[in-house]
């Protein structure tokens, strides 16, 4: 396991700036490139869980947090796609790779397909976990569970502000915030029922309060910047995918049943693009797959690169 803090120049070439990286497992095996969540969030979670677990079985495995978010902290990040795709490429060059897969979690996995758009001769395997296709339906499904356990509970204060919340624009920022705040205050991102194997992962990891702390963080500037400059809230990427699985570029679906984030019918949705034999919808397992059911994810992991 090796820590790299990386320098890397910007188009311009007139500053350079630091990128938190790590890399576990041998470069001479398979490169996976874990792109996490937010925009605003890290990858500590998967950090400390998980990435060692999966150089074990027999892949050179790269972290990292984006430019302006976690522990790459920059004054002058840009918050688009293209910065996020030079820096992956960047971090692809300093290790030497011709060949990349990614797991891209959550909004992780947006940026998984916009690499692969750009630069589909590179990317390997794409696995998308818990990661969103279209913004929008998420946002209603989020709304339309919220409601309905408020409903449920006769809770007039939360209904109230959900109805405040339908009246709003919902390519707005706001909209989108909101909406993933009642997600998380209604348990939308974890199991009901851990197992036994995934609440002593949760444990070890709460242990470690370095990274633990990390994963409660956010950066708000993210979240500002990718909506003011790539719309992000307003996303629906299924036809994007659709050119890429026409290009014979193998995407991967890992998602959990009890994530609150998506209906039934997007899950569908997604798996009528990239099949059915390439989507995992994964039983008491909710938004951190590779957490929640990491043994399973582990196994297609493997399954799909060696």
């Amino acid at each position: 396991m090796k820590t790299l803090i990386l320098i890397l120049l910007l188009n311009a070439g007139l500053f350079s700036q630091e990128l938190y990286v790590k890399s576990f497992g041998e470069n001479t095996n398979p490169a996976i490139i874990f792109l996490h969540g937010g925009p605003g969030y890290n990858c500590a979670n998967f950090e400390a869980t998980t990435a060692n677990e999966l150089s074990k079985q027999g892949f050179f495995v790269i972290v990292y947090d984006r430019r302006g978010e976690g522990r790459s902290t920059d004054a002058n990040a840009k918050y688009n796609f293209e910065e996020s795709i030079n820096d992956i490429d960047a971090i692809r060059e300093k290790y030497k790779l011709d060949k990349v897969s990614f797991i891209g979690h959550s909004f992780g996995g947006v940026l998984a397909i916009k690499y692969s758009e750009v630069k589909p001769k590179i990317v390997n395997t794409i696995f998308l976990v818990g990661a969103p296709i279209s913004l929008q339906k998420t946002f209603k499904n989020i709304i339309k569970k919220t409601k309905k356990i408020y409903s449920d509970k006769n809770d007039k204060t939360n209904l109230e502000y959900i109805n405040k919340l339908e009246s709003i624009d919902t390519n707005s920022l706001q909209y989108s915030s909101y909406s993933f705040m009642h997600a998380m205050q209604n348990g939308f991102y974890v199991p009901k029922n851990p197992s036994d194997e995934t609440k002593i992962i949760y444990e070890k990891f709460r242990m470690n309060p370095k990274l633990a702390g990390l994963s409660i963080e956010m950066t708000y500037d993210a979240p500002q910047g990718f909506w003011e400059n790539e719309q992000y809230t307003t996303l629906d990427l299924s036809s994007n995918l659709m050119s890429l699985v026409d290009n014979k570029i193998n995407v991967i679906g890992l998602y959990g049943k009890e994530d609150g984030l998506y209906s039934k019918s997007q899950i569908d949705e997604l798996k009528n693009i990239i099949g059915d034999e390439n989507l995992y919808y994964l039983e008491n397992c909710s938004h951190s797959v590779f957490i929640d059911r990491q043994k399973k994810f582990l196994e297609v992991i493997s399954k799909y690169l060696n």
